[in-house]
């Protein structure tokens, strides 16, 4: 079932706040993550970086608060192009996790910093295709990185977080090369902007952007 068909059935048997709730507040696993030891080097003034952490309400909803950052589109990346559509995904069949296309300026901020931010406050990497109330593969956690460099930082910085035993858990994050981003359906776009009062976005979204706030008040962008 879709995330939105499961909200409206809550909603229409008034157990919205329960089945919410019930997963826990987001920011209750938010963790200020340490600098990355690994950072690219800066070239130009736009690069590209694909994250899936969840829903992608919430991870647009985080990174278009970031400093440095152009655009945030959600979408599907993992699978084919023509099965990159919300209620096919949402059968976790797909191979496609909801994804964020981020659009970002590296002299602002950089590939090491989105990560850091990543595993910091937009998704918990210790969960195995799942995030908060939301289970399967299309809910993962994974990184798309766009060049080898941006391969490099990343499991550069997953080893340093295990290393230091940042999380009680193992770091379940993929690192998966080569896969073409598709963004969603129009509705999708900036869905935690335009509906800041849906259930969901509330108990589950909203406190990212809050710990996102109180972790990082210099890379926060109104």
């Amino acid at each position: 079932m879709s995330r939105i068909a499961s909200t409206a059935l809550a909603l229409a048997a008034g157990t919205a706040l329960f089945f919410f709730m019930g997963a826990g507040n987001a920011a209750e696993g938010s963790v200020k993550a340490p600098t990355a030891a690994m950072t690219e080097p800066v070239a130009g003034h736009r690069e590209t970086a694909v994250f899936a952490g969840g829903c992608f309400w919430g991870v647009q909803g985080v990174f278009s608060h970031v400093n440095g950052v152009i655009s945030a589109t959600s979408g599907y990346a993992g699978g084919s192009a023509s099965t990159a559509s919300y209620e096919t995904v949402s059968s976790g069949t797909t191979g496609h996790a909801e994804s964020v296309r981020v659009v970002f300026d590296p002299a602002q901020v950089n590939y090491a910093d989105l990560l850091r931010i990543y595993f910091s406050v937009v998704a918990d990497p210790t969960q195995v295709n799942r995030q908060g109330p939301d289970t399967g593969t299309q809910y993962r956690t994974a990184l798309f990185p766009v060049s080898p460099a941006q391969e490099r930082v990343a499991r550069a910085y997953i080893a340093q977080l295990s290393a230091a035993h940042v999380f009680s858990r193992p770091i379940a994050t993929r690192i998966e090369m080569n896969r073409a981003f598709y963004p969603a359906e129009p509705y999708h776009q900036d869905f935690m902007a335009r509906n800041p009062n849906y259930p969901y976005i509330v108990f589950n979204d909203r406190p990212k952007v809050e710990a996102l706030h109180k972790l990082f008040p210099a890379n926060w962008k109104s």
